[in-house]
């Protein structure tokens, strides 16, 4: 029996995300009031993302506790597109998405610091914030991903979903960047025409390899699950 029931981790962790986006959204920075506001990074649209899913997430488990017993064809119709939904948001944003904020920002952090996240902006955002939306990311989605087994897509639909999302997000950084003359990111100012359409395509073939990732491992943690029951 688990230690702490799954329903209950997925509360605190919604709760911990409307803590942060309501702490970040409090922060007064010039960025924040340049064309785009927030929703120019995507560290601020993957918080948004997260806190979407682990919504869904609470609400499929208020609705499943409803449905229980109930024998309404009506309302188990309503919560299997639920389930449908919650899996399709973890395996096209919630996981991709997530782990790719957590391993670039830190892995451009750890290289040069200025380039991602400059030190100015510790005048503004608290340390624990700042792990708020670049660390506990990564073990919140794998806490759910092992505590609830998730149907993935079609490998052509959800790649072809991720590489909607990874474009959508490069043209609104491109887009921003005509409109105001500036990059949303730091480096990007650093570097050439080529390198910066070299990266974007990086990032995109990235994006498509943690989606393959994600599949990858959550099957392998629910094979392994079934593997040991039958043992």
């Amino acid at each position: 029996m688990a230690l702490v029931p799954c329903q209950v981790l997925r509360v605190a962790i919604l709760l911990s995300y409307c803590s942060i986006l309501c702490n970040y959204k409090a922060i007064e920075m010039p960025s924040h009031q340049t064309y785009g506001g927030s929703w120019k990074f995507l560290t601020f649209i993957d918080l948004v993302i997260q806190a979407v899913f682990f919504g869904i997430c609470v609400l499929t488990d208020l609705s499943s506790l409803l449905t229980r017993g109930s024998g309404n064809q009506e309302q188990e119709r309503q919560l299997k597109k639920l389930i449908s939904l919650r899996d399709w948001m973890l395996a096209v944003l919630a996981f991709p998405v997530g782990v790719f904020v957590v391993a670039v920002f830190w892995i451009i952090y750890a290289y040069d610091r200025e380039m991602i996240y400059p030190k100015l902006l510790d005048n503004f955002i608290p340390g624990w914030l700042n792990h708020g939306m670049h660390t506990t990311v990564l073990p919140f989605i794998l806490i759910e991903m092992r505590t609830s087994h998730h149907a993935y897509p079609s490998r052509s639909s959800g790649l072809a979903a991720i590489c909607a999302f990874s474009v959508g997000y490069i043209l609104w950084v491109c887009w921003v960047h005509h409109v105001t003359g500036m990059w949303v990111y730091p480096f990007l100012e650093h570097i050439g025409p080529g390198a910066r359409i070299i990266f974007f395509g990086s990032t995109t073939i990235l994006m498509n390899f943690l989606y393959l990732l994600g599949e990858v491992l959550n099957s392998y943690i629910w094979d392994t699950q079934r593997t040991a029951k039958l043992k």
